[in-house]
């Protein structure tokens, strides 16, 4: 027998918060905790926030405490984002808070997993500053709502399954960390230089003049209607990451005859790719076991001799972004422009070629460690949404 599926406003309430007035100095400052999807990423529990509210600005401003033990819910810019609070709290008018009608019927921790588990792609309007639900749409939402003892049973699994992925995430960052550490240890903020370090420009370790750095074809070189399903891999942004990374896993695709027109956009193990369009600036090393692709649009091959490490230098510009030569980042952290004669014109601190090999040593063994937590992730993943899937969608 399926369990029976419930409209959200049926079994919770859901009060939206406030922001008091930014102009009113006397709403600010010590007092009571205020809550910001930005404050979201400290896991299940809430116990902490960046800003606080007086009881004048309670007062005044009307917003609505939150009890204790409450699900939170992001439904504005960064949809979805899920937590409980761990005291009262108030929140401002991106988050939901939604206090159980009955605790009798329905758990607190099985709601929240409830509403990790929902996609909301079909649910969204477009806002200007991004998709957003409502209060209305909100209400709407259907929920199953099985026996609360099998409830329980449920939230118990996935918050152990949950558990696991968490422990997963801390290990790879304290990996990242200590190879950021690393990095600084051996070679020091570029700015400062403090191990002295030899200036050189980045055009001095290409491998050649003509091939050292190329643009992606334009447009009109290669359509959209020339992707094929299968054949030649094209890489694009989506196989760099913000953190340096190279994905070996692309989407688009070219036949071997526009490879051979297209072949001096090819790519070869050990080149370096970054995005001038879009986020710009992010980069990787290519290592894949495609033996032909080629680069997009919207990216930039680098491709160095044998005295500088690909990897030393992506190292370089994403743990010493914006400090680097004259290129600089903006508010979001990008980098404000990239181009060919940027690249060739950059000067940076040129650390001995033993001393690169070395770090890269480093940063293989402990790339091993993530790669070996990234794939256990990826089954961790495969049987939480299997879990979810089975718990929430097809019981019976």
């Amino acid at each position: 027998m399926s369990w029976p599926m419930v409209k959200l406003s049926n079994v919770c309430d859901i009060n939206i918060g406030k922001t008091p007035s930014r102009g009113n100095n006397r709403y600010w400052g010590k007092g009571h905790k205020w809550l910001s999807i930005a404050d979201m990423n400290q896991g299940k529990w809430i116990s902490t926030t960046k800003e606080q509210i007086t009881d004048l600005a309670v007062e005044e401003s009307g917003i609505k405490k939150v009890p204790a033990n409450t699900v939170l819910f992001s439904f504005k810019l960064s949809i979805g984002k899920v937590c409980l609070s761990e005291n009262e709290i108030y929140t401002n008018e991106a988050i939901a808070a939604l206090p159980i009608k009955d605790k009798s019927k329905l758990d607190t921790l099985f709601l929240s997993h409830v509403m990790k588990s929902l996609l909301f792609s079909n649910m969204t309007d477009n806002a200007v500053m991004g998709a957003t639900l409502n209060k209305k749409k909100l209400a709407e939402i259907l929920i199953p709502l099985p026996p609360i003892e099998e409830q329980k049973r449920i939230a118990a699994i996935l918050d152990k399954t949950d558990g696991v992925r968490q422990k997963r995430e801390q290990a790879i960052k304290i990996a990242n960390d200590f190879l950021y550490s690393v990095f600084l240890e051996m070679f020091g903020d570029p700015v400062i230089n403090p191990k002295g370090f030899q200036t050189r420009l980045l055009s001095d370790f290409f491998i050649d003049e003509k091939n050292g750095t190329k643009c992606g074809p334009f447009g009109s070189a290669l359509k959209k209607d020339e992707y094929t399903k299968i054949g030649v891999p094209v890489w694009n942004m989506d196989n760099i990451t913000l953190k340096g990374d190279f994905i070996d896993s692309p989407s688009l695709w070219i036949s071997e005859d526009k490879y051979e027109e297209l072949n001096s956009y090819s790519v070869l193990d050990g080149d370096v790719i970054i995005s001038r369009a879009g986020t710009v600036g992010k980069m990787g090393v290519v290592r894949t076991n495609s033996l032909k692709s080629i680069i997009s649009t919207n990216l930039i091959r680098v491709r160095f001799g044998e005295k500088l490490y690909p990897e030393y230098f992506v190292s370089l510009m994403t743990y010493c972004k914006g400090r680097v030569g004259n290129l600089k980042t903006g508010p979001d952290g990008t980098f404000t422009h990239m181009n060919t004669g940027v690249l060739s014109d950059l000067t940076f601190p040129y650390p001995p070629l033993e001393l690169q090999k070395k770090y890269i040593q480093i940063r293989q063994a402990v790339m091993l460690i993530i790669n070996h937590y990234n794939n256990f992730d990826f089954r961790i993943d495969e049987a939480f949404r299997a879990i979810n899937q089975k718990a929430f969608f097809c019981q019976s």
